[in-house]
């Protein structure tokens, strides 16, 4: 026994020192990419860009993790403080991931970004992370300065919409300084659902991995004809602003761009079919979307400021059912489009208390079952994404059951109370 111990002891002994060495060399640690001043990428407020990355020597797979945190599009929510605002107003800070009080809280905001994740593990902590802050209230989408309350000199000020030139800064500097990933998966929760789906195909070809999937989590792209009718199609109007605020469809904007490097890949006047047509750019990778029928966030800054008897609902109550409505409508064009290439699938759980039912992927997965189908939770559908083949796996909750389950689903609904967001 005690020989067994000292052999134990000293393993331990020689695996925290190899450890320590590689922590030293850059390895199982956050090392800090900052953007070059006047190279174009930058947060909303003028500083300097930055985005983290953790790289273990043992594999080149990889995870890109794009944070998210709101949007804004006028003077009051791109100052950040509110519900319907912006995150990080302030810029990234070298130090954002030793920071618990930032939204990265030390990586765990996501179980893809925690080394050892206390509520959920996934195959990719032991990948290479990349963590890609959200600094500019575009859903990293925009290439727009915009001076906000111009009419009052004493509170005007210019914000970087520059998402786009932030994108590319992390394309870029990841293909000239990791190796190819013999597997990616690119993914993101609400702005940086957003994101992950509107930059998967720069990612996907500036880093040329070998194999490659997207988890997009919370950041649907309805189906929203810019000449739609708001009745038939209820986030035209936030579509509409967004691209004239974020500068979309400029000489130099994310759609002008994109409709003109993958010509048919979509309908420039209509934002949603650009997300579901990644299908058939990449019809070898697996593509996924997730998120909660009853999301009370996404829904509230895709209707709320559009919509007189929203924003004026006499209760809380009262708009979220509004919202809910809403959001139900939209989800069903949104599905059918996502239907139209076999290697594209959807998650779709009804609710779950944690967050407003917003994000399946942050804290924990728990709470995203879909007990109809035998499924606990959402990590049924990565596994399927990362190591499944041929049609990707579509699962809508349809029959709710009157209690929970699974045990995920109560301890994730427990810890609504605790740490609420």
């Amino acid at each position: 026994m005690r020989a067994s111990r000292f052999s134990l002891l000293a393993i331990k002994a020689v695996a925290g020192t190899l450890i320590g060495g590689l922590a030293h060399a850059g390895y199982f640690q956050w090392d800090t990419v900052t953007a070059p001043t006047g190279g174009g990428a930058t947060c909303g407020n003028g500083t300097p860009y930055r985005f983290f990355v953790n790289r273990t020597p043992f594999t080149s797979k990889t995870v890109i993790m794009f944070e998210g945190g709101g949007a804004c599009w006028d003077g009051v929510s791109c100052k950040g403080g509110s519900m319907l605002a912006a995150v990080n107003p302030d810029g990234v800070p070298s130090n954002y991931m030793s920071d618990f009080n930032r939204q990265a809280h030390l990586g765990l905001v996501t179980p893809f970004t925690a080394r050892i994740d206390p509520l959920q593990a996934v195959k990719t902590q032991s990948w290479n992370i990349v963590y890609v802050p959200y600094c500019t209230g575009d859903v990293q989408t925009g290439n727009k300065t915009v001076v906000y309350n111009p009419e009052d000199p004493a509170k005007a000020y210019a914000f970087e919409h520059k998402g786009l030139n932030n994108m590319k800064y992390v394309a870029n500097w990841m293909a000239a300084n990791m190796a190819s990933p013999a597997q990616l998966l690119i993914t993101g929760f609400s702005a940086g659902g957003v994101a992950s789906s509107a930059h998967y195909a720069m990612f996907r070809e500036a880093l040329r991995p070998r194999k490659s999937a997207l988890l997009s989590d919370a950041g649907p792209l309805m189906i929203a004809p810019r000449n739609g009718d708001p009745a038939q199609y209820p986030s035209v109007p936030l579509h509409n602003k967004i691209r004239e605020a974020w500068g979309l469809d400029g000489p130099k904007g994310m759609v002008t761009e994109i409709v003109a490097k993958y010509p048919g890949v979509g309908d420039p006047n209509n934002l949603g079919t650009l997300q579901g047509n990644l299908g058939k750019l990449f019809p070898q990778d697996r593509l996924g979307y997730t998120l909660f029928q009853e999301d009370g966030v996404f829904s509230a800054f895709s209707y709320r400021k559009f919509f007189p008897e929203i924003a004026n609902a006499p209760t809380d109550a009262e708009r979220l059912k509004l919202l809910n409505q809403k959001w139900r409508q939209d989800l069903k064009p949104w599905l059918a489009a996502l239907s139209a290439y076999p290697n594209v699938g959807y998650y779709i759980p009804n609710w779950r208390k944690f967050n407003q039912a917003h994000c399946a992927t942050i804290l924990t997965f728990g709470g995203s079952s879909i007990a109809e189908r035998g499924y606990q939770s959402l990590g049924v559908f990565l596994d399927n994404l990362l190591d499944g083949s041929g049609p990707v796996l579509r699962a809508e909750e349809l029959n709710p059951p009157a209690q929970r389950v699974y045990l995920s689903d109560v301890i994730a609904d427990g810890l609504a109370d605790l740490i609420p967001l």
